[in-house]
């Protein structure tokens, strides 16, 4: 018997020119290969005689074959293969594209199984259009004649009439060979299950190797339902149990206790130029709580872009200052640091204490009260290691060994998904390592703009406590979105000449949907930046932003646009977070159907920051009726987590976060929208815990938490 931690290439069948392939899809071990579950199924459990065909419906037939013919469709560049099946009640036409491997093997006389749609060729005759196919034995077919029920030997078939899975495939990686490998590996893997039976009976879930039969091939949808209940419980359960480890560990650190000074911080809120909103006040009182406690904070502030989660996190870092602790504050890009190194000297400008800002080309240090002086970068650490500078502001700069804090009291990390587990976690193990004496950990504070549904923060941020700000300050005005088909550009563009005459300014964007189209990104933006220039907006000055700039250029550029040196700028998604100009008023979101909900708020974030009345248009392209309706929810709602639930309902977890934060398999990930499913795992995690604290009695379970680690990033 196979174990679930061999390597994938004991496996027969598999040979060196799949083991690259396999690697791509996260395949490693025979384990690996088991959890590669499907994500749907071809349902061809339906057998017919060839005379009750119906064209439109997917069925199996089986019969023999009586006629084979393979050509060339040169103009077409494709080989076309087609066979006559035949049965006791009438024949039907089998056609194949580029398929030459497998058909090799088609003879006349050969008895075969055929699953697939009925489809209409141009003389009105129905046909097989590139069916799924299997020999078969001939007494198969005799067996059939003398039945009235036609059924397929399930031990026999992997690719026709069953509920057929279909898997997320690679090149040269389909789902028959998958299936057909799957079909011969089942039976040869010792599976041991990890959750303990008392779980499994109390959950009313089936064990793991009937699960993983029942999922890579059930006889009916009945099966398959409670293959993906065991795997939805299975991925949340261990979700669970590592974010309730996470959290009991991070409650026998310690870290230093900040007083709250009362006056000075009323002081300083009487100060600002506007008065905090109920939830900014409610969300500043659970940090400032959570400061005095000799354990360190772990707290994922969420709030709305525009809501103020920076001046909550300045009361933060104002009580940690005043108790002579340094903070630290942690941003994903360049251009967000020195916005907030800024941003934050403006509120502490009547107060005397040391602000920094450490990037890779932004070296600057020097009290909110007088004007901020650049500085070497060996002279900055001098005085940070001395306690000289009070707050660090940076990116991932910061996150170097030569970096040393003197009293690191508080992180803050703004947008806190950009962040790896290591990184998030490097300033604190470097304190706890220089601080060997007093063994106190930061307190650590992380903010995000992403409204997350109750279910996601349930089931993904559980060893966090959650501050949400969900109220926008007052007299804030309502971004008035559109939905704009591309008929409608021009009417937009003149608009938009309107409003830059009147002084506004405007975003166009070309957003970014995977990293691999980073290259294609820019260049779209290049030539939509130029035709712009030339034959839209000639007597306006335009900008170009994009990810391949140097940081410095990219400050500039934005500089500019601060500045009102340019009218527009055409950005690639590299403004998704926090730049803040409040001058800008109107935000063109180019391909807005290609993206999910929630991004497409966040970029319309970018907007509605000033005075004026600001706008969104989202300009779809040609033939994309059915998603103009799922673009309409952002002109009904500017509410971000009215906007998030709705993302989740429409796309799925797995989308909804992000393919950087997978992992989790898709069966697992639709469960996430299930509270029930969800507090269930938590209370059974918790029942775990109890019994065996650090799961020495249940080694298995255990080793799959280890394995998890790999996948998962936890906060």
């Amino acid at each position: 018997m196979l174990k679930m931690n061999e390597p994938i290439d004991v496996v027969n069948g598999v040979g060196k020119k799949y083991l690259t392939k396999l690697e791509n899809l996260g395949i490693k071990t025979v384990g690996d290969f088991l959890y590669h579950l499907p994500h749907r199924y071809d349902d061809f459990s339906e057998f017919k005689k060839i005379d009750q065909i119906r064209i439109g419906e997917t069925i199996t037939v089986q019969g023999r074959v009586t006629n084979v013919k393979t050509s060339q469709a040169w103009k077409r560049r494709m080989t076309i293969t087609e066979a006559y099946i035949e049965d006791d009640t009438g024949n039907i036409k089998a056609t194949w594209f580029n398929t030459p491997a497998p058909l090799r093997y088609l003879r006349e006389g050969k008895a075969i199984r055929l699953s697939g749609k009925i489809s209409v060729d141009k003389k009105q005759e129905a046909f097989f259009s590139h069916p799924n196919f299997e020999f078969i034995p001939v007494s198969a077919l005799q067996r059939e004649q003398e039945e009235t029920i036609i059924q397929v030997d399930d031990d026999d078939s992997y690719n026709t009439g069953i509920m057929a899975p279909v898997y997320h495939e690679t090149a040269g990686l389909k789902s028959f060979w998958f299936r057909r490998i799957m079909k011969d590996l089942l039976p040869q893997v010792e599976i041991n299950d990890f959750i303990p039976n008392d779980i499994l009976e109390s959950q009313n879930l089936i064990d793991l190797p009937t699960a993983l039969q029942h999922i890579h091939f059930p006889r009916n949808q009945e099966e398959a339902e409670l293959a993906k209940k065991r795997f939805a419980f299975e991925k949340i359960f261990l979700i669970q149990l590592k974010t309730l480890l996470l959290k009991k560990d991070w409650q026998q650190k310690s870290a230093p206790p900040i007083p709250f000074n009362e006056d000075f911080i009323k002081a300083f809120v009487k100060s600002l130029p506007f008065t905090l909103t109920n939830s900014q006040k409610k969300c500043t009182w659970q940090i400032i709580k959570d400061l005095e406690k000799p354990q360190p904070m772990n707290r994922l502030l969420e709030g709305d872009v525009g809501t103020g989660k920076t001046v909550v996190s300045a009361i933060a870092t104002l009580s940690v200052v005043n108790q002579l602790y340094q903070a630290a504050l942690l941003t994903p890009t360049e251009v967000l640091a020195v916005q907030h190194y800024k941003g934050l000297r403006k509120f502490f400008r009547k107060l005397d204490f040391t602000i920094a800002i450490l990037t890779r080309s932004e070296v600057h240090c020097a009290p909110a009260n007088q004007p901020s002086k650049k500085i070497t970068r060996k002279k900055l650490l001098e005085k940070l290691a001395q306690g000289k500078i009070d707050l660090l502001i940076g990116t991932h700069a910061i996150i170097q060994k030569d970096v040393i804090f003197k009293n690191l009291g508080l992180i803050i990390i703004d947008e806190q998904h950009r962040f790896g587990v290591r990184q998030r976690a490097h300033l604190q193990q470097e304190t706890l390592q220089k601080e060997k004496e007093k063994k106190e950990i930061p307190h650590l504070l992380s903010m995000t703009a992403t409204p997350i549904p109750r279910t996601l923060s349930l089931a993904a941020f559980g060893n966090l406590d959650l501050s949400i700000i969900d109220e926008f300050p007052a007299g804030r005005k309502k971004i008035i979105t559109k939905v704009i088909k591309p008929q409608g550009r021009v009417q937009i563009y003149q608009f938009i000449k309107q409003s830059v005459q009147q002084g506004r300014q405007v975003f166009i964007i070309f957003p970014l949907v995977t990293e691999t189209s980073k290259i294609s990104e820019v260049k779209a933006a290049t030539e939509e930046h130029q035709r712009l220039q030339k034959e839209i907006f000639p007597e306006f000055k335009l900008g170009l932003l994009h990810g391949k700039m140097k940081p410095a250029e990219k400050n500039k550029i934005m500089q500019n646009f601060k500045n009102k040196k340019l009218d527009i700028l055409v950005s690639t998604s590299v403004v998704e977070v926090g730049v803040d100009i409040p001058n800008a008023t109107i935000m063109i979101i180019e391909g807005a159907e290609r993206f999910g909900l929630a991004q497409l708020h966040q970029f319309r974030g970018r907007v509605g920051r000033g005075k004026h009345q600001s706008y969104c248009f989202l300009f779809t392209s040609d033939n994309v009726a059915n998603t103009t309706a799922r673009l309409r929810v952002l002109e009904k709602t500017n509410d971000g987590f009215k906007i998030s639930e709705a993302d989740l309902k429409l796309r799925g977890p797995g989308q909804f976060m992000g393919t950087a934060q997978s992992g989790i398999p898709d069966i697992a990930m639709e469960s996430l929208s299930d509270v029930k499913t969800i507090q269930q795992a938590r209370q059974e995690a918790q029942r775990v815990l109890e019994f065996d604290p650090k799961l020495k009695k249940l080694p298995a379970l255990k080793a799959e938490l280890e394995k998890l680690d790999a996948l998962i990033h936890n906060e």
